[in-house]
C-alpha cells in the first residue's frame, strides 16, 4: 500500500511535465533539515539521495525570492496539518538544474527524481502540468476509501446476522484488512472522506 507504487509511477503521463524546472528549484520534505541530515548520517538511503541532490536554502524567505508562488503553495497546503511548524520547514534547490531547466545529471539522476511526482499527494508548483492529473488520482483514491467505508457497514450487518464461528472469523478478518487500508490513508485525511 505504498504511494510510490510502480503502478502509479508507470501510469503517470510524463508528457504533462512542462519542463519548467520549478520542482527542482523549490522542493521540501516532510522532515526538517536537521532530522533529514541525521537520517542520512545513519545511512538511510532516501535521505542520503535527497541531500546529494538538493541543498537547503538559508531561509524560507530566500526560497520565496526564487519563487514565492511555489513556497506559498507549499506553506498553505501544509498549514492544514496539525504538526505544521514553519520554523522546522526547509526548502531546497537542486544542485544540478541548469539555466535551460534541464537536468545536468539526467542520465544518472536518482530514482527520487525519476519518480516525481511519486504520490497523488505530491505538492507541485502552481501551474504544474501534473496538477489536474494528481487531483484526479486523489479523488479516485478518496472514492475507493468511501466504498471501503460502505463495505465496513455491510460487514457489520453480516457480522450481526452470522452464527457460524468460521464465517464470523472471516468477516472479522475482512473488516481488519479493510480498516487497515482506510487507516493507511489517514495521513491524507481519510477520516474526513
Amino acid at each position: 500500500m505504498s504511494d510510490t507504487s510502480d503502478d502509479f509511477v508507470k501510469s503517470r503521463p510524463q508528457r504533462l511535465c512542462h519542463m519548467c524546472g520549478s520542482c527542482c528549484r523549490i522542493s521540501t520534505t516532510s522532515l526538517p533539515y536537521e532530522e533529514l541530515k541525521a537520517l542520512a548520517d545513519e545511512g538511510q538511503k532516501g535521505a542520503i539521495d535527497f541531500l546529494e541532490i538538493f541543498e537547503p536554502y538559508p531561509s524560507i524567505e530566500a526560497a520565496r525570492e526564487v519563487n514565492a508562488g511555489i513556497v506559498d503553495n507549499i506553506v498553505d497546503s501544509l498549514k492544514e496539518d496539525d504538526k505544521y511548524n514553519e520554523k522546522k520547514l526547509t526548502f531546497y534547490r537542486c544542485r544540478h538544474i541548469m539555466e535551460n531547466n534541464l537536468c545536468g545529471i539526467y542520465q544518472n539522476r536518482k530514482t527520487l527524481c525519476d519518480r516525481f511526482p511519486s504520490s497523488p499527494w505530491a505538492i507541485t508548483p502552481p501551474g504544474c502540468g501534473f496538477e489536474g492529473w494528481l487531483f484526479q488520482k486523489r479523488e479516485e483514491i478518496k472514492q475507493k476509501v468511501r466504498k471501503l467505508k460502505e463495505s465496513l457497514l455491510d460487514f457489520d450487518v453480516m457480522l450481526k446476522e452470522q452464527q457460524d464461528p468460521v464465517q464470523i472469523k472471516k468477516i472479522q478478518e475482512a473488516i481488519e484488512k479493510t480498516q487497515d487500508i482506510i487507516n493507511y490513508y489517514s495521513k491524507y485525511g481519510s477520516s474526513d472522506w
